[in-house]
Formats: structure tokens, C-alpha cells, sequence
């Protein structure tokens, strides 16, 4: 409304079609309805409204072509020298739960788009709106009579890149509707659609890619996921990088499959530490034990709202960056001394399942390999139901040890591979991860728990993929460890059983490997 009226204001005639005219006239504007422009009704319930000579001869004629303007002076066509559209709101529609096929149909809008296109098709005389951040930029160009080319350029790119992720929106959903879809069922959207349609949005710029020389930018797509690192807030601290935002985000999602409270200490896209508590302070600083020389500018992920007894703890070690879900005015005031230090607020209120629903493909992991991208289900974790894991060895797990393989298991889809976690309780003590050898993991995390004085002794074990020989339990329960948590899988599990068996240790076997490359 205030657009409008500033348009009145300045002598611009407003032109509209139903809805939005009746509600500029209940506000005491003048304004001209589209059917009387046209002298032609709105029809279909509203589908044909704007699809008119009148209306695209208006805006599609070049002002610089003598014949096409005498052309519109022939057939009394008056030119539209300003488009403005907000389109149907598709996405939001298909995010609810309850919709239906065919009231997403109905989302589809027209006329919206192709006037957007028409008016950026003629930019060097039509300036195009989409985007309402716009209009007091726009409104104030228009009374100054401001308006060079490469403004009308910009707004003209704007208006086609709203569409752009418009029409993306709209082919992932109906890419992505099941074979037996009918209009009036709540889809479940296929596991992978046969075409998939990306745009990005520029987030922000940021200091360097993963090297110095490199130039790199953060870009979010329109359906980010409410819960993700696209929709944080960055508080405080220096540009973010382009490692920062890797290792944030691998924290984050990390954080987020653990039971509250936790807390994950990340390097270079690994855990080298993650723990729950009954406090996030107990977590963090058990967190940070696991590894405390690899927590030393590391990137933290935290599921509470970080308080000031955490931040306290925190300010005692260096850290890049910390994603959590809020921070308290002490944690802050604590934070201030650190002005570097990048504090990002990530929310955690909306369900995934709409966002993924309004998505489509986004329900998915996306790689890019030269020339193509490769898709996939994202891997649910520890979504995965735990009832189906099966003992297969003389010893069972004592209670105490369960708790400490289902918390590593919690932990292992989000470790490279070949990774193999030690766990006491709800903490890691040590983590092998990214090695050609799984062995050579396992090496790995002993080293590394006995080298930061945890006791490996009654320590469990998870290993993200199969054993392929036995060496590896072996070496585990020689270093202490008293239970596994493996998939199994492989043609030797015999063998690896049997080894287990022999050296008195207990062996759960999940059925689902956590591969992370």
C-alpha cells in the first residue's frame, strides 16, 4: 500500500487486476481494473486475467522503434511503463502438509510470470518490480526520473531470477510426484526425481576459498531448509571463509543428531570431539578432551543456547567459529572480548518436513563431479530404527556399554571414512576417520585416546563400514576396547565373529553402513 500510494503521489496511474484492485480502492486510490483496460472480462475463476494485447503490446513495445509505437497509436494501446508482481505462492503452498495435488496446480501463476518476462524483455523501457525489498528504491528512482539502464538491467535480472527459482520450485515437485500421484492425494515425493532444477541466491562474499588465492561466496537456494547453515545469522566476527562454512555446517548437522545437551568440536570437516551432559558446559568440555590439541581453532556445534558458564570454558581455548541456536546476553557480553570470533545463530524451530516437502529435491545430498552432479538420498543417521541391531556374539553388551555404542553410532555417519570411533559413555575419546586402511583407523583412534590420557580400557567401539579381516577387532579389544558396533556385510564376518568370540569381546551388528566420502 505504501508503494501505491507513492506511486499515486507522483502521478502514476495504477492498473490492476481484481484482488489487488479492490483492495487499492478500499485504501481511497484510483486505480483501473485490467478487464476495463481491456475491455475483456477476467475469466476462469481469475486463470485468464492479464493475457491481453492491451496489456503485453503495452509493455513489449520498444520505445526506441517508431513503427512499433505507431503500431500501438493504431490499435489504441497504451504503453505500461512499470510492472509490478508478487507471484502465487507455490512453494509455501506445497510446504504445508495437508495440501493436495491439485491445489498445488492452482499455485501455478500465469500471467505473474509472463509479465515479469515481458517487462524484462523490455527493460530499456519498462522498469520490472518483483521483489518488495525493491519498492522504496524503485519509488524514489521514479520521482527523481533515476532511472538508467543499468538500474532497469539489475531489476530486469531480479525479476528473472525470482522466476527462475519459481519454475524450479514447480519442476521438483512435479518431477518428483509418484507414479500413482492423483489430484486430490498429499504426495510423497519420489526418492529421486528425473529432473532436478537449481538456483541460487548470493548469501554473501566471503574471505578466501579453501586457499587464500581463491575467490568464494556463499549462495542458498529459495526452499533452504529452515534448520541449515543458509538461514544462520552471523552475530559477530570476521568474514567467514569458505572452510569456515564447510566445518560449520558438518558441526552443525552433527549437533543436531545428538541428544541435548551436546556439543562437537570440528576440524577440517572431521569430529575431533563431540559429547552430551546433563549441562552444554559438561558436554563441551568433555567434547574438547577428546582431542584438546586439535580443538585449538576449530569450528564449534552446539544444539542449546550457549549460556556464559560454556562461553566461559570456550574463551579458554582459540576457536574459529560456533553455530548453536542462540546465545545468552552473558555468553555475549563474554564474546565481546573475542571480536574475531564468529558467532552464528541457526534456527531450530521448523520441521524439516516441510521444507523438504516445498524443496523437493532438496531431500537429498547433491555432489558435483566435472560435468554433472551426482544425487542422493541424504543418509538419515541415526534415524535409522536401533531395534533392528542383533548381538551376534557369545557376550552381550552390558547396559553401560549399549549407551556408549548408540551414542557413537549417533556419531559415525558424520566422521569420513574409513572412521572408527571410541566412546566412553556419551563422549568420544577417540576418533580414526579418513584413512585408506581401516586398520590404520583403528590404529588411530587407540593412539589417540591413550595419547590424551583416556582410558581405552571398558571403551566401545564404532566402525562406520564392515571389517574386512579381523585384524582390526583384534587390534581393538588388545588396546581395551570391550564391545563393536559394525555393520557386517562382508564375506569374512564369519571369521570376525569368531575373533570377537575369542578374545572375549562383545560385537553388534547394525545391518547399515555410514559411509561418508
Amino acid at each position: 500500500m505504501d508503494f501505491a500510494r507513492g506511486l499515486h503521489e507522483i502521478g502514476v496511474e495504477l492498473l490492476s487486476t481484481g484482488g489487488t484492485a479492490a483492495t487499492l480502492a478500499d485504501a481511497g486510490l484510483p486505480v483501473r481494473q485490467i478487464s476495463e483496460h481491456t475491455a475483456s472480462p477476467e475469466m476462469l475463476e481469475g486463470r485468464v486475467k492479464t493475457l491481453h494485447p492491451k496489456v503485453f503490446g503495452g509493455i513489449l513495445a520498444r520505445r526506441d522503434d517508431d513503427s512499433q509505437m505507431a503500431e500501438l497509436d493504431l490499435h489504441k494501446v497504451e504503453p505500461i511503463d512499470l510492472v509490478v508482481v508478487n507471484l502465487y505462492p507455490f512453494a509455501a503452498t506445497v510446504a504445508q502438509p495437508q495440501h493436495t495435488v491439485q491445489e498445488a496446480l492452482e499455485q501455478i501463476d500465469i500471467g505473474g510470470v509472463t509479465l515479469l518476462r515481458a517487462a524484462a524483455k523490455n527493460s530499456p523501457g519498462v522498469v520490472v518490480v518483483v521483489d518488495p525489498a525493491n519498492y522504496d528504491d524503485v519509488l524514489e528512482a521514479v520521482s527523481r526520473n533515476d532511472l538508467p539502464l543499468t538500474k532497469r538491467l539489475a531489476w530486469a535480472g531480479r525479476a528473472i531470477a525470482h522466476t527462475a527459482a519459481y519454475e524450479a520450485s514447480i519442476c521438483n515437485y512435479l518431477n518428483g510426484l509418484p507414479e500413482s500421484a492423483t489430484l486430490d492425494m498429499t504426495p510423497e515425493l519420489q526418492d529421486v526425481p528425473d529432473t532436478v532444477a537449481m538456483t541460487f541466491d548470493r548469501i554473501q562474499g566471503l574471505r578466501y576459498g579453501e586457499n587464500p588465492h581463491q575467490k568464494a561466496a556463499f549462495f542458498a537456494d529459495d526452499a533452504t531448509v529452515p534448520r541449515s547453515l543458509g538461514a544462520a545469522e552471523q552475530l559477530q566476527g570476521k568474514e567467514l571463509s569458505f572452510n569456515n562454512i564447510l566445518d560449520l555446517d558438518a558441526a552443525w548437522r552433527l549437533v543436531r543428531a545428538l541428544p541435548v545437551a551436546g556439543a562437537v568440536v570440528m576440524k577440517h570437516n572431521n569430529p575431533c570431539g563431540a559429547a552430551c551432559g546433563e549441562l552444554l558446559v559438561d558436554a563441551y568440555v568433555k567434547a574438547r578432551a577428546t582431542d584438546p590439541v586439535s580443538a585449538f581453532g576449530s569450528v564449534l556445534g552446539f544444539n542449546e543456547p550457549v549460556g556464559a558458564d560454556t562461553a566461559g570454558e570456550i574463551a579458554t581455548t582459540f576457536v574459529e567459529a560456533i553455530a548453536a541456536p542462540g546465545f545468552t546476553s552473558g555468553a555475549l557480553e563474554i564474546f565481546r572480548e573475542k571480536e574475531n570470533l564468529r558467532l552464528l545463530i541457526v534456527p531450530t524451530d521448523v520441521e524439516l518436513a516441510a521444507s523438504y516437502a516445498a524443496a523437493g529435491f532438496h531431500r537429498h545430498d547433491v555432489r558435483w563431479v566435472d560435468g554433472g552432479l551426482l544425487i542422493q538420498d541424504r543418509d538419515p543417521g541415526a534415524g535409522i530404527p536401533q531395534e533392528e541391531w542383533v548381538c551376534v556374539t557369545d557376550r552381550h553388551p552390558t547396559d553401560e556399554e549399549e549407551a556408549g555404542l548408540r551414542f557413537a553410532w549417533s556419531v559415525i555417519p558424520y566422521v569420513k571414512s574409513n572412521a572408527i570411533l571410541l566412546a566412553r559413555g556419551q563422549q568420544l575419546i577417540g576418533i580414526g576417520a579418513g584413512q585408506m586402511s581401516r586398520v590404520d583407523s583403528c590404529r588411530i583412534a587407540t593412539w589417540k585416546a591413550k595419547d590424551f590420557g583416556h582410558q581405552v580400557a571398558g571403551a566401545v567401539a564404532a566402525s562406520d563400514a564392515f571389517f574386512p579381516f579381523s585384524d582390526g577387532p583384534e587390534l581393538l579389544a588388545e588396546a581395551g576396547v570391550t564391545a563393536i558396533v559394525q555393520p557386517g556385510g562382508s564375506m569374512r564376518d564369519e571369521e570376525v565373529i569368531k575373533a570377537a568370540d575369542r578374545v572375549g569381546i562383545a560385537m553388534v551388528l547394525t545391518k547399515t553402513r555410514h559411509f561418508l566420502h
